[in-house]
């Protein structure tokens, strides 16, 4: 609705249109005794409140115990009620609530155009339901009634969801010293070192029975941050305050530095610092938040966090991945070299292991690769071996001398042939005329003898016969043929 009054000319008027329908509901709320005047502020506006009743009514609505809604801001109006304007200033410039743009579609163009920057500015921390005024944060008695020496926050703010489980703010509009600033931090201390028993008798910081957040490091468990929200409406300048309270304060929020590049926060209160027009413009997204001991500003996430620890640990998280990924990958590589020794040839003869060449020397190779003679052998044992029978030495270079080999020849003579008559052994020559062709048989008509018994075989044949069949074949060849005569009737008359 602040959006959608933008067209008008005169301010008043503006103000006038926006507010029109707020008067409707508070005039609604004072007839059923939710909501009270609590009187005129300067500038001529009107404060108003809501009474315990309307308190429990909004309780309801938000869904939170009425103990978690805070206190009605009495006598406000009457003060000038500049710092509960102030305290809701600041919510809206933490929350930032989004303009809903389909209720602005039928408007102006600048006024669109207002909305439309809004929504597209960074978010802000939570909803309306995470945030709750004046709450007492009791150093003695209980949540219900609250003793002497306890604080009260203006804002406490519940966003995990956005980073931020517990964060209390303070508001000072600058009318303060820095000792009363100092003192109320000393109330925030105490409260945060306050501890009480659970139901399962274990001690346990007060702050926690309320609010839930998660568990800090080992030895590293500060208490809720802080933020002091600077609003320069009094006469004191907010830099000198805030120089002389870091001073003051120093035993509350100085950690302990450790070699590792960072500072350690056990037990210690951080407190952060910032000025209201920085926050309006940027909310919590801009680095416009201080935070005690550090030399430069920070977003409000960073300043309240420890950047520096968490970069440590994620260095030291990555290192121990990679240190397990090398032990993995080493395990897997012995795991791998194990089974390959176990399965590593062993000679056949003295035991010992085959080396790497002559393990892959014995394997498989293509059907035109000479086959391996001794491949359950060594390279010493194959050499003993072929020392003592040359001939299966040199069975590969007799079958390469042989000449050329058919597409039939599948099976090789296993050695030299032999003449069964003389027991010479056959020549090249005579070999490869005795050899088979494919599947039939050999062409040569004695293919079990040598060349010379075969010569001598066929001249005992002549001896013998008269006519050896060779010459008889011979004979044959030669004898012209006689041709043929004719039959008919003639040659019958004459026979």
């Amino acid at each position: 609705m602040s959006y959608r009054h933008t067209d008008k000319e005169k301010p008043s008027e503006r103000k006038q249109a926006r507010t029109a329908s707020h008067l409707g509901a508070l005039s609604d709320l004072r007839k059923h005794g939710l909501a009270e005047n609590g009187g005129k502020i300067p500038g001529g506006d009107t404060l108003r409140n809501l009474t315990p009743m309307g308190l429990k009514a909004a309780a309801r609505e938000l869904g939170r115990p009425v103990g978690e809604m805070g206190d009605p801001a009495r006598g406000a109006g009457r003060t000038g009620a500049s710092h509960p304007m102030t305290v809701n200033e600041a919510v809206l410039a933490l929350l930032r609530p989004k303009p809903d743009l389909s209720e602005l579609a039928s408007e102006p163009a600048d006024v669109r155009a207002a909305a439309q920057a809004a929504f597209d500015a960074p978010p802000g921390l939570g909803t309306i339901a995470s945030y709750a005024t004046e709450v007492a944060l009791p150093a003695t008695g209980t949540w219900a009634n609250p003793g002497k020496g306890g604080a009260q926050a203006d804002i406490v703010i519940t966003a995990p969801e956005d980073g931020v489980p517990l964060l209390f703010v303070e508001i000072d509009n600058c009318f303060e010293s820095a000792q009363v600033l100092a003192a109320k931090i000393d109330k925030y201390m105490r409260f945060g070192q306050r501890k009480v028993k659970d139901t399962g008798g274990k001690e346990r910081p007060m702050w926690r029975t309320r609010w839930w957040v998660p568990d800090g490091r080992h030895s590293d468990q500060p208490h809720p941050p802080l933020l002091l929200v600077c609003n320069l409406i009094g006469p004191r300048n907010p830099g000198t305050v805030i120089a002389q309270l870091a001073e003051l304060t120093e035993r509350h929020w100085k950690g302990t530095w450790y070699d590792a590049g960072f500072h350690m926060y056990d037990g210690k209160l951080p407190i952060v610092v910032t000025g209201m027009k920085q926050l309006q413009e940027q909310g919590p997204a801009g680095a416009v938040f201080r935070r005690f001991g550090r030399p430069h500003n920070q977003t409000l996430l960073e300043a309240i966090g420890n950047p520096r620890r968490e970069a440590h640990d994620a260095r030291q998280q990555a290192e121990h991945a990679a240190r397990q990924r090398e032990h993995k990958e080493q395990l897997r590589r012995i795991a791998a070299q194990a089974e390959k020794e176990a399965r590593r040839p062993v000679c056949a003869d003295c035991g010992t292991r085959f080396t790497d060449e002559r393990w892959k020397a014995i394997e498989p190779a293509g059907w035109d690769a000479p086959c391996e003679t001794h491949p359950n052998l060594c390279d010493d044992c194959k050499q003993k071996a072929a020392a003592v029978s040359p001939a299966a030495g040199t069975q590969e270079r007799q079958e390469s001398a042989r000449g050329e080999a058919g597409s039939d020849d599948f099976w090789l003579a296993p050695e030299r042939p032999v003449c069964t008559e003389c027991g010479a052994a056959f020549t090249d020559e005579r070999w490869k005329a005795t050899k088979p062709v494919g599947w039939t048989a050999s062409p040569a008509k004695h293919p079990s003898l040598c060349g010379d018994c075969d010569q001598r075989f066929e001249a005992d044949l002549d001896r013998t016969w008269g006519v050896s069949p060779r010459r008889e074949e011979h004979d044959q060849e030669q004898e012209p043929a006689v041709p043929e005569q004719k039959t008919g009737w003639l040659s019958r008359l004459r026979r």
